[in-house]
């Protein structure tokens, strides 16, 4: 069977590719291992949540995808409030401020992964979807790449897209050069009802044991993700749901009161993964596993739909006729996208770093650098408007 594209990896940001090509012409197979996408069973919050900019939420409507997401499931951020460690300094960022009506929407991965599956659904005889399906091998050609499922299934295409996240087989493949570095994290996450409304406000603690953060859920809830050292992660794990809850009330200055556990918490360790090439001859990465970056600016999965944006907006453009696969077209994806996973892969370690430092010297530094920043307006805007793209 032959393809112009092949996308390996059909999560969020590799369904989202797939749906913004649909009616592209090209003729596009997509393999995912998962026998289905992590469909809503009951009325439960998935612990796993997203801060969705402005800029992704308008692409993931234009793919058909965001409107099909109940609104109940929803929740608009119209400030953000970070602290310091010292419990004095803090900077806030407000969405009226900059003439804007939020700064993000947060939004449970399975509803976001079922909405854009659903465009799927209505695709054109030009795709073609394999699940549960592995990929075996690849191999490269000039011409064409071949790629082999676990079934003995063999496929052709011009171009290999991989999106199968920060473990990336397709890169390791493709012997695509990687520097990364644990953090030595763990970010732990789960759901808490609130006492008090979180008046749609994200609040971010950076803490001497770690980054935590409170994101607003619909109604009196709210999504944690604490970014704690190894030692402390386990130790929040293993509490008791009460006293999970009064750990949790405790390092967010009881700022929406006393607090009930809705969801297990979960955890998943934190690395920095820079991939020095995302393109070779017949080959992208988009997604994970194009980079890794730290949670504490919210912005992994923002990123990744940003080379989703970029790479369809240039494979768009194309027809029939064009080799998806020409080195040159490819690159056109890879210095587009350079600037803005170098800006936020520097942003993130050098705060992840600079906050997990004990020197007192720098904690001084760092926690006026905050209130110094709080009053200055036009850097506070220009550092969120980055972020809303």
């Amino acid at each position: 069977m032959k393809f112009d594209i092949i996308v390996i990896g059909g999560g969020l940001v590799g369904a989202s590719l797939v749906a913004a090509l649909k009616d592209s012409g090209l003729k596009i197979a997509l393999i995912e291992p998962h026998e289905s996408v992590p469909v809503p069973q009951d009325e439960s919050w998935d612990s796993r949540v997203y801060a969705i900019s402005p800029g992704s939420a308008a692409f993931l409507q234009k793919l058909g995808a965001w409107q099909l997401i109940e609104t109940g499931r929803v929740a608009p951020v119209y400030e953000m409030a970070v602290f310091g460690d010292d419990n004095t300094a803090h900077i806030n960022f407000n969405a009226y401020e900059i003439g804007l009506p939020e700064l993000a929407f947060i939004a449970e991965n399975r509803q976001l992964q079922t909405a854009v599956w659903q465009t799927l659904s209505s695709s054109k005889e030009n795709l073609q979807i394999f699940r549960p399906a592995k990929c075996t091998a690849i191999t490269w050609y000039d011409t064409h790449v071949d790629v082999q499922l676990s079934d003995g299934t063999r496929l052709e295409t011009a171009l290999i897209i991989g999106a199968d996240g920060v473990n990336s087989w397709v890169r390791k493949q493709a012997e695509i050069e990687v520097s990364r570095h644990a953090y030595h994290q763990i970010g732990v996450v789960a759901n808490f009802s609130t006492e008090l409304s979180h008046r749609q406000i994200a609040h971010q603690w950076f803490r001497r044991d770690g980054v935590l953060a409170l994101l607003p859920l619909p109604g009196k809830r709210v999504s944690m993700v604490w970014s704690a050292t190894e030692d402390h992660a386990a130790f929040l794990r293993n509490l008791p749901a009460e006293k999970l809850c009064q750990q949790v009330e405790e390092a967010s200055s009881h700022t929406l009161g006393t607090m009930q556990l809705i969801s297990p918490p979960v955890g998943f360790p934190l690395n920095y993964v820079h991939v020095k090439k995302l393109v070779k001859p017949r080959l992208v990465l988009i997604g994970d596993a194009a980079h890794g970056i730290h949670p504490l600016a919210g912005q992994g999965v923002n990123l990744g739909l940003r080379d989703t944006q970029e790479l369809a907006a240039i494979l768009n453009t194309q027809n029939a006729l064009t080799d998806c696969g020409n080195y040159i077209l490819l690159r056109r994806y890879e210095l587009a996208r350079k600037e803005d996973i170098l800006a936020l892969e520097w942003v993130t370690d050098g705060l992840q770093k600079l906050f997990n430092n004990p020197n007192p010297t720098l904690a001084r530094i760092r926690n006026l650098g905050l209130e110094i920043t709080n009053h200055l307006p036009l850097i506070k805007n220009r550092l969120i408007r980055h972020a809303l793209n």
